[in-house]
């Protein structure tokens, strides 16, 4: 603050922050900009993702992952998930796949890696540019890889909620030399390393990050390796605890994921186990015994109005793809499901002591016993 520097183009602490988040990443490359948002457009961009190009993304996802997509001209076409996971079920994104199907988006939802071995292997197949967004994933691990470099680019978040944070910011790391060319020229100005300062390129714009955010940022990175251990290690111990009360199911572990981030933990509720209780009703028991808790997405981003009625503004794109686009929720059935049933428990629950965590399984237990109260 006091260095006066707090742009990134006077300052230093972005660029240590972006070889150190790389390198724990497990990534040749990190460009950090403005939020998770623009790291997913400008990897689209530099995808060379163009006016009728399709891009298929899971609907169980923050706005961000499809609505990037049509800030970038292309056409954002929904693939349903797994049920066990909530991440892109690999069978579905290689039905939707077209001519014209030009990169996947899969969303490592949660945390919990999506299944990059089958994933990889249809996109290679057809052509398919892999962009995972890893904006809940800092510090997981597929295989024993870092999540934001298995794919040809990652995209973070470090928005206020997320595991690793400077209020807003985001990046895109990725291992090649080619995306990381176009990825920092998209977001200073267009500008080319060997290029004069009012020399501009391409199509970019000032999507820096600031050096104070990368201040704060750099000093979280001596934290997270161990708030990532716990979260994983809380993480398995609620699953094995939860397992055992009636209607409560824990997602999937050991899908090829090592390592499991939990910026959220999630369970889904079968309100039958609980004589019929609502999930709200449920969720507000639980919160009245001190657990923070939600529901989540209540809808698939194919309900959103901004989809639904394809409310795109001048990104007119996807009319060369197809004009008559429109979502039917039945094509998403697991996501329906996901919507009515999941609970979600934020990433800084998971930082608790195990005593905390015996206390949301106790939560749990209470409210399951007492079942028989909440109808009334």
């Amino acid at each position: 603050l006091r260095s006066g520097h707090w742009g990134r183009l006077d300052g230093d602490r972005v660029t240590a922050f972006e070889a150190a988040f790389a390198t724990y990443q497990g990534a040749a490359h990190a460009i950090a900009v403005t939020n998770g948002t623009v790291a997913h457009r400008l990897a689209l961009l530099a995808a060379g993702i163009e006016a009728g190009d399709e891009v298929i993304v899971p609907p169980y996802t923050f706005l961000a992952t499809a609505s990037a997509v049509v800030e970038a001209n292309g056409t954002p076409i929904f693939a349903d998930i797994e049920p066990d996971t909530y991440n892109l079920d690999p069978a579905a994104f290689e039905a939707a796949i077209t001519p014209r199907t030009r990169a996947v988006i899969p969303v490592h939802f949660a945390g919990q890696a999506a299944d990059m071995d089958r994933i990889r292997a249809i996109a290679a197949q057809h052509g398919i540019v892999v962009i995972e967004d890893a904006a809940h994933a800092h510090g997981a691990e597929y295989q024993g890889q870092r999540l934001g470099s298995l794919g040809d680019m990652g995209c973070f978040s470090f928005q206020s909620s997320k595991n690793l944070t400077s209020g807003e910011g985001g990046a895109i790391t990725t291992n090649s030399e080619h995306y990381a060319l176009l990825a920092r020229s998209f977001h200073n100005c267009g500008r080319l390393p060997e290029g004069a300062w009012y020399e501009h390129h391409i199509i970019g714009g000032n999507n820096r990050m600031t050096d104070l955010q990368g201040a704060l940022l750099l000093a979280q990175m001596d934290r997270l390796e161990r708030q990532t251990r716990t979260r994983d290690a809380n993480g398995r111990y609620l699953n094995a605890r939860l397992a055992a009360i009636p209607g409560i199911r824990p997602m999937s572990r050991d899908r090829g994921e090592t390592r499991h981030s939990y910026h959220l933990y999630m369970f889904r509720y079968d309100p039958a186990a609980f004589d019929g209780v609502p999930r709200d009703r449920f969720l507000a028991a639980l919160q009245a015994e001190g657990i923070p808790c939600s529901g989540g997405y209540r809808v698939g981003l194919y309900r959103q109005p901004l989809f639904a009625q394809r409310n795109f503004g001048p990104y007119q794109g996807y009319r060369l793809a197809r004009p008559d686009l429109h979502y039917d929720p039945a094509d998403y059935p697991v996501c329906e499901q996901a919507c009515a049933e999941a609970v979600w428990l934020s990433q800084q629950t998971l930082l608790g002591t195990q005593a905390d965590m015996d206390d949301i399984v106790a939560a749990v237990a209470k409210v399951h016993a007492q079942r028989h109260e909440l109808m009334k």
